[in-house]
């Protein structure tokens, strides 16, 4: 089991260590100092969610409905293109240095963003679903399935928690308006490159 154990966790955490427009937005509420424990939670509860599903086997819902991938990519790349012209505007009226002294939004919004960021998301059906489910088939026992689903999904609260816990120690570093200026129209444009990704991948 602890193969099993060492390869859930190991596979998990590699996949989701590439930077995303979920990571990007964790990783501002981190800074913000807002709702950062109920959001790490939802997103780490969502992940563990579907690479249950995709270890047992899930993925066959696409087989299923084929026109489900299509549906999702474009709602997801609408949503991020939406969330980069937000943060566009934010970084273009200074709004970030106001948010950072305390004037964030309220938990159910930041919660139904970070659901969105992670349920909109067509790569994290192919990461939990289909690679995770993929590589969890090379265990036929049962138990090792479980341990291998319970590491992965472990890998998921260790690095949550870790960004937007960790965030904290760059705080000292957007102290200034031009920071946030600059942290704001970068999340924006990972969000424009990410909806564009989608959109060509259709």
């Amino acid at each position: 089991m602890l193969g099993a154990a060492a390869t859930g966790y190991l596979t998990a955490l590699s996949l989701i260590l590439a930077i995303g427009a979920q990571n990007a937005f964790v990783l501002r509420q981190g800074l913000l100092r807002a709702h950062v424990f109920w959001l790490c939670l939802l997103c780490a509860l969502s992940d563990a969610v579907l690479i249950a599903a995709g270890v047992a086997g899930f993925g066959t819902l696409v087989t299923l409905a084929p026109w489900l991938p299509r549906a999702m990519t474009l709602a997801g790349a609408a949503f991020l293109a939406v969330y980069g012209g937000l943060r566009l505007r934010a970084a273009w009226r200074g709004a970030g240095a106001l948010t950072a002294q305390g004037q964030s939004a309220a938990l159910w919004p930041t919660l139904a963003a970070g659901a969105a960021f992670t349920w909109l998301n067509p790569h994290v059906y192919l990461d939990t679903l289909g690679l995770i489910g993929a590589v969890s088939t090379q265990y036929a026992a049962a138990g090792d399935r479980i341990t291998f689903a319970l590491a992965a999904s472990a890998a998921s609260f260790t690095f949550f928690f870790s960004l937007g816990y960790g965030a904290r120690l760059l705080a000292p570093l957007m102290q200034s308006r031009r920071a946030w200026q600059g942290l704001d129209l970068g999340i924006a444009l990972v969000m424009w490159a990410l909806a564009a990704a989608l959109l060509r991948a259709l």
